[in-house]
């Protein structure tokens, strides 16, 4: 399982934690910064999206070419924008990427949302589930 990101540059985003600020500074964060974190159990792998403040209507997931997309979006008045001296949640947009690298059924994937965290419950496929072999040296 391997998360994958934009380049760095993109979305005003200038380093971990440093965003332009002042005249003209892009209010928006980059799409792809909910915090995520991978379980790994021995059937499968949960995802833990936290997407507070989305919806659920307005989150989305799909998988192409072996990647797993969650994205999600809401409104915000185009008009009054939030005024941020410090922000570290996306307010309009988000979206992650997660390669699945043949490890798992993808249909048999599924996601509920508690409290806000968008819970993505993928299923390793059979050979994902094999344990490691040990081979002794002689």
């Amino acid at each position: 399982m391997h998360t994958k990101h934009h380049a760095a540059g993109r979305y005003g985003h200038t380093g971990y934690g440093h965003f332009r600020t002042g005249p003209g500074a892009n209010w928006r964060r980059p799409r792809y910064n909910v915090p995520l974190n991978v379980v790994d159990t021995a059937t499968g792998y949960e995802v833990h999206v936290y997407a507070l403040g989305f919806a659920k209507e307005n989150i989305s997931l799909a998988v192409v070419d072996d990647v797993l997309y969650i994205s999600g979006t809401r409104p915000v008045d185009e008009n009054n924008p939030p005024v941020f001296s410090y922000q570290e949640y996306p307010v309009k947009s988000f979206e992650r990427m997660l390669s699945l690298r043949g490890q798992v059924d993808t249909a048999r994937i599924r996601a509920r949302q508690e409290d806000g965290v968008l819970i993505v419950t993928l299923p390793k496929t059979p050979e994902a589930q094999r344990p490691a072999q040990e081979i002794k040296v002689e």
